[in-house]
């Protein structure tokens, strides 16, 4: 999930506009416009921008019927944009049904960048009067994300994307939680399908989109998936909930950093391309139903989590990382 900074050309707001925005009148009504969407040609004023966010959000999940009535739902809720329009907006569009929701926060444990984001993490949540939880890898692995990759000479978000995802499985489950919403948007979700291109992992891209809910594993839904990563940041400006937050330091060390920069330069010369990207995968997905069966999952035989082998992946790093002679305890 890229809760950073902000990159690229999804949609041009009328802050970046100048004089030419303030021409601009929102397509619905007679006020100015703050947002044109280049990819609809719509033009939209604070109020209807907000009214499209949340129901396009409201059309995602009830179209791939993400929440049922008397489901307690676990939002994962880092403190960055994303996770935050994610909270904010699930608040309001099911804010009349009998769900509930509960907060949590992974610390993965990385110096100078996840304290700042538990803090808004914590803000958002008490402003919504949410119930919020925190989880830290130091808690459940006896390490934090800084001491198991030692000057960066290992790819760290194999081991945080590991870690935190076991996290967050185990914590919903304790909690009793129906689904795990995460905030993944429309760029994070044509990266991770070009990502997958790119390696031609062709089994790994069919598994992107799980056809059922397997033992043990909290099933996981993305209600900001088909939205774009910058509508996503001016919903929390507009709403008055936007923290601006640093870039993980790790973040530039893994091939998700390119495909994000190559995908941004695209979308600015041909928009619409993160959205025909999700697209034409689900396509793919469609005509390809059954060919790839999903993998059946037995527990590991050390924690117990679902897997595949009779190791789970946290369990293997775990390993690796307790035999490392190399490997030397860092403190803050």
């Amino acid at each position: 999930m890229t809760d950073g900074g902000l990159r690229g050309d999804s949609c041009d707001s009328a802050h970046h506009k100048g004089t030419k925005a303030q021409r601009t009148i929102c397509s619905q009504c007679s006020e100015r416009a703050i947002i044109s969407q280049r990819y609809s040609g719509l033009h939209l004023c604070q109020d209807h921008f907000i009214q499209d966010f949340e129901r396009r959000v409201a059309d995602t999940v009830q179209k791939n019927n993400m929440v049922r009535d008397g489901e307690r739902i676990v939002v994962a809720v880092s403190g960055g944009k994303d996770s935050t329009a994610l909270l904010f907006c699930l608040s309001r569009i099911l804010a009349k049904r009998d769900v509930e929701l509960v907060a949590v926060t992974v610390d993965e444990g990385i110096a100078g960048y996840r304290d700042d984001t538990i803090v808004a993490a914590k803000a958002i949540a008490e402003k919504l009067g949410i119930e919020q939880h925190i989880v830290s890898f130091r808690e459940e692995y006896g390490y934090e994300l800084d001491e198991m990759v030692p000057g960066k000479k290992v790819a760290p978000c194999t081991y945080c994307g590991v870690f935190r995802k076991s996290a967050l499985n185990r914590a919903a489950k304790r909690m009793g939680a129906d689904k795990v919403a995460t905030g993944h948007n429309q760029d994070d979700e044509a990266q991770t399908i070009m990502m997958n291109y790119l390696k031609g992992d062709i089994e790994r891209l069919m598994r992107f989109r799980p056809w059922r809910a397997q033992k043990g594993l909290v099933p996981r839904i993305k209600p900001l998936r088909e939205m774009p990563e910058k509508e996503i940041a001016l919903y929390c400006m507009v709403n008055q909930v936007f923290t601006e937050s640093r870039e993980c330091p790790y973040a530039n060390l893994s091939l998700r950093a390119d495909v994000r920069d190559m995908m941004n330069c695209l979308e600015s010369q041909f928009p619409g391309t993160k959205h025909s990207t999700v697209e034409g995968f689900e396509k793919i997905v469609a005509k390809a139903q059954g060919s790839y069966a999903q993998m059946e999952l037995a527990p590991c035989r050390q924690c117990g989590e679902p897997c595949v082998k009779e190791l789970c992946k946290a369990c293997e790093l775990l390993e690796i990382l307790k035999n490392r002679v190399e490997f030397a305890p860092f403190s803050r």
